[in-house]
Order: structure tokens, then C-alpha cells, then sequence
């Protein structure tokens, strides 16, 4: 009997324990994989996702339409390492008939931690606090020394009530947080409910605010939605912390609000571009803390999405229901 000939499978990158097995049992697949942790170069995942039926990437990963050309009509399936899926040029994907898999809810636990670790990072100046210590300008105590802000009977508005804001101010309700502000596309009043969340204009949000954290997708609606207009109607006290996408943030005016003394301090786990360089005027400021995009970053997290982005690959090339598909 003749054998059925295997569907090729292309992998941007190593994958976690968990994704590596689910694969590594696909029997009617022929996976090829870039085995290095640096970013494939463009040049070679153009080659290499040549005549693939499926592709596994990630979130640097760039896939338009001369990408799409160069993988020709076999491709069926992408399944991307990731939440966010604004690398995916979503309109060609579509008129292609592609499916594409992504992992929702999988990271939104890590992400939230990551999102309270990193206000609390900021708003009581940890990283400046150490530097103190380890450059010996901790000496007599000072009543204002090294103070910061308080969560305490604060104001915190989320931009962005999705999965991962509500996850945000479901940790942050029990440091004594008097008021939720909330804003978005459209009122959630259900999920608003837990935390009688206020849903307001985006201004009235800037402008009553004591932390601020942007939870939202990467739309042409968020795209340099937090600039020099809603700095300006920030607290001069005011924490900012974006842990969505860099692109929602105009760092320049968010540069410039900082050294003028507009906010009081930012905390970052996402910027543009990432990796951003060491050079950036933003690396300079003792009052903003930034991060290596690693909120979803703990083992159990990271091994759980590459397994769900191995089994949605698998489910798409076989005709079969994704556990999470992006409706397009």
C-alpha cells in the first residue's frame, strides 16, 4: 500500500519540553525546525517555509504577503507562540484561507503577575533602592529618602478590561485600591461588576488616575494611543505601566513627560522595536524601568502555550477543530 505522503511542518525556533512532544508524535508530519534561539534571518525562513503546510512562529516573526508567496499554496495552517497577533498580516491570511492558532488565556495569570510586579517595581523605585545599596549611597535614614507611591485608597485605571485586565485588578483589589476606572471599545458592565470598575472616556481616565496600566490589543484604534495628549492630563504623581504592545505607546512624548517631571514614573515590559537598544534616551531615566517582554515568561506558562500552539498547528493541518483559533 502506497505511503501517504507527510505534511512538512516548519518551527521558527526551539520550543518548550511540552510543544517539542506533542510534535514529536505528529507521525504524519515531516517537522523542520530553526535551531537557534536568535531570530531567524528573513532570508532563510523565506527558504525554509517554502512548500510547508504548516507554520509554527512566533511573535517575531513577520508573516506578509511575500512571506505567504514564498510558502506557496500548500500552506494551511499558522500557529503563532502568542496571544497578540499583530505580527500576522491577518487580511492576506484570510483571503488565502489560511487557519490561524493562538494562545489565549494560557498566559494571562504570568502576564498579570508580571504586570502588579512591575507597577510595584515602579512606584516604590526597587530598581534605584538596590542601586543605592550596591553603590554605597545608602547611609543615615532619611524620613524622604528613596519614598515612592502607595496602592493604598488609590485610583488605578486599566486601559483594556480583556482577560489579562481583569487578571490586573483582580491582584491589585487587595492592596486597599479605593476606585477602578476602565476603558476600552465598548462598556463591560458584567466583568466591571467584580471590582465596580467605572468605565470612562479616556481622558477622564488620564486625568483621575493615580497608576495606569495598558492591557490592550494592537489595533489601528491603540496604535500611539498613550501620547503626549494623555500625559499631559496625567498626575504629575502618576505611574504609567504599559505591559501590552510598545507600538500603543509614543515613547518620545512618553521621554518627554518623564524628564519634565509631567508623571512621575513608567514601567515597561514591552517596547519599539524589541529588543530595544541600550542606547534609548528611555535607559537614561532613573524613573523608568523597563523589561525584556517577559510577562508570560515562568516555565509552566511558556511550556503550556507551546504545547497549545503545537496542538492547534496539528488540529488545522488535519482538518480538525483548533483548541484556540483566531476567527478571521
Amino acid at each position: 500500500m502506497k505511503r501517504a505522503r507527510l505534511m512538512k511542518v516548519f518551527v521558527t525556533g526551539p520550543l518548550p519540553a511540552e510543544g517539542r512532544a506533542v510534535l514529536a508524535k505528529a507521525a504524519d508530519c515531516e517537522v523542520e525546525q530553526w535551531n537557534s534561539d536568535d531570530p531567524i534571518p528573513r532570508k532563510e525562513l523565506e527558504q525554509s517555509v517554502a512548500g510547508a503546510h504548516g507554520l509554527l512562529c512566533r511573535l517575531t516573526d513577520h508573516v506578509d504577503k511575500k512571506l505567504l508567496d514564498a510558502a506557496g499554496a500548500n500552506l494551511k495552517v499558522i500557529s503563532t507562540l502568542s496571544v497578540g497577533v499583530d505580527h500576522l498580516a491577518l487580511d492576506e491570511i484570510k483571503k488565502r484561507g489560511i487557519r490561524v492558532g493562538y494562545t489565549p488565556g494560557v498566559l494571562t495569570d504570568a502576564t498579570a503577575e508580571l504586570a502588579v510586579s512591575l507597577l510595584l517595581t515602579t512606584c516604590r523605585r526597587l530598581p534605584e533602592a538596590i542601586e543605592e545599596v550596591k553603590n554605597g549611597g545608602w547611609s543615615s535614614w532619611n524620613p524622604l529618602w528613596m519614598c515612592g507611591y502607595g496602592l493604598s485608597q488609590s485610583t488605578v485605571g486599566i486601559v483594556g478590561l480583556g482577560r489579562i485586565g481583569q487578571a490586573i485588578a483582580r491582584r491589585l483589589k487587595p492592596f486597599g485600591v479605593q476606585r477602578f476606572l476602565y476603558t476600552g471599545r465598548q462598556p463591560r458592565p458584567q466583568e466591571a461588576a467584580e471590582f465596580q470598575a467605572e468605565f470612562v472616556p479616556i481622558a477622564q481616565l488620564a486625568a483621575e488616575s493615580d497608576f495606569i496600566v495598558v492591557a490592550c490589543s494592537l489595533t489601528p484604534a491603540t496604535r500611539g494611543l498613550c501620547n503626549k495628549d494623555l500625559f499631559q492630563k496625567m498626575k504629575n504623581t502618576a505611574v504609567f505601566v504599559n505591559i501590552s504592545r510598545g507600538d500603543v505607546v509614543n515613547q518620545d512624548d512618553l521621554y518627554q513627560a518623564l524628564t519634565s517631571g509631567q508623571i512621575a514614573a513608567a514601567g515597561l515590559d514591552v517596547t519599539t522595536p524589541e529588543p530595544l537598544p541600550p542606547s534609548h534616551p528611555l535607559l537614561t531615566l532613573k524613573n523608568c524601568v523597563i523589561l525584556p517582554h517577559i510577562g508570560s515568561a515562568t516555565y509552566k506558562t511558556r511550556n503550556t502555550m507551546s504545547s497549545l500552539a503545537a496542538n492547534n498547528l496539528l488540529a488545522g493541518l488535519r482538518g480538525e477543530p483548533m483548541p484556540s483559533e483566531l476567527k478571521l
